[in-house]
């Protein structure tokens, strides 16, 4: 394997390559580029997110962080059909991305539920023709961290102008990398083959539905941090394995909050003040060795609670954060229960 290609490697592939491996030399190059991965990774979120967030305002820095995330996707996982009809539809999904978080801000409890709904169950139709490959947990993460930081007036003109960007990068990327594949499948045919039959196309319905309940529900209630809510709960419901798996899931995100929480909360209080701000980036690079869902959810509070510790202080913003992430993957299980009783003459 060329040094490159362990760069574009999932963590979980390379470790299962160093386990299988029994040469130390090809051992410790697949060891170095794990960390290297790690590293560019954080490095270049950081070039990509500051600048953008410089130019178009610090207000807008969600939509940096969503772009910079869906940029790192379209390089692996096409939509399913040829790349005319994914390139509308990913302008689409942008602009989704750009309206339907404000517009739901701005209006009552009904129509924000319908406008989340809406929203929501598009951009899974649109990207998730392969829910396995994790499109539905990307787009879950950038349409709820949207709904958690609307903006209005010149921010949103500012927002809209860095969706184009985004559209023109990340659109290009998904060019280059699809432009091949499925040449005779048109968006038309995968509109016509929708099924509540389907196991994909029931999994969709039953991710909006949720999701658009609980982001309706927090943000009525005005929970503090409302999207860490939604985040837990969007992060089970997007989930496409069985149920043995969504069990495992729920009690690794519990643990993993929980331990990241308190853990972060240990380092914030024993590292100097004036190092708080690499907590997160350290944070990240630890993240790019994970392949187990509890660390990962462990290390992805660091970011979380560096920002909220700004606005609520240390103890509240680590209560916050568990109590959230509790409400939202036992709403995730209620859900499911409910949904699937009532789903189950369809199967």
């Amino acid at each position: 394997m060329e040094f490159y290609e362990i760069l574009q490697k999932d963590p979980a592939v390379i470790k299962q390559c160093i386990r299988q491996s029994r040469d130390q030399r090809e051992i410790f190059r697949l060891m170095t580029g794990m960390a290297l991965r790690a590293v560019l990774i954080v490095v270049f979120a950081i070039i990509f997110i500051s600048p953008m967030t410089g130019l178009f305002g610090e207000q807008n820095s969600a939509m940096a962080v969503v772009i910079f995330c869906i940029l790192l996707a379209v390089r692996f996982v096409d939509f399913g059909y040829r790349i005319q009809d994914a390139l509308l539809n990913l302008t689409a999904v942008f602009m989704i991305l750009l309206t339907a978080p404000v517009a739901a801000s701005v209006s009552g409890v009904l129509l924000r539920f319908v406008i989340h709904f809406a929203g929501f169950f598009a951009i899974l139709f649109f990207t998730c023709d392969r829910p396995e490959m994790g499109n539905g947990g990307l787009y879950s993460f950038a349409y709820i961290f949207l709904s958690g930081n609307p903006v209005t007036g010149s921010p949103l003109f500012a927002r809209f102008l860095m969706t184009c960007v985004g559209i023109a990068v990340c659109g290009a990327i998904f060019f280059m990398k699809h432009k091949e594949k499925h040449r005779d499948v048109t968006f038309g045919q995968k509109v016509r083959e929708f099924s509540l039959q389907s196991r994909r196309h029931l999994w969709q319905l039953r991710a909006a539905l949720g999701v658009s309940l609980i982001l309706t529900i927090t943000s009525a209630l005005q929970l503090p941090r409302f999207m860490w809510a939604g985040f837990a709960c969007g992060a089970m419901l997007t989930d496409y394995g069985d149920k043995n798996g969504f069990r495992e899931k729920f009690s690794r995100r519990i643990a993993g909050v929980i331990g990241g929480s308190l853990l972060f909360a240990a380092v914030y209080t024993v590292v100097p003040e004036t190092l708080h701000a690499v907590i997160a980036p350290v944070g990240g690079v630890c993240l790019g060795f994970c392949t187990d869902y509890r660390y990962k959810t462990a290390m992805n509070c660091f970011g979380a609670l560096t920002i909220a510790t700004g606005l609520y202080g240390l103890n509240a913003s680590v209560g916050l954060r568990i109590a959230d992430n509790l409400i939202g993957v036992l709403f995730a299980a209620g859900f499911v229960f409910l949904f699937e009783k009532l789903t189950e003459k369809i199967k």
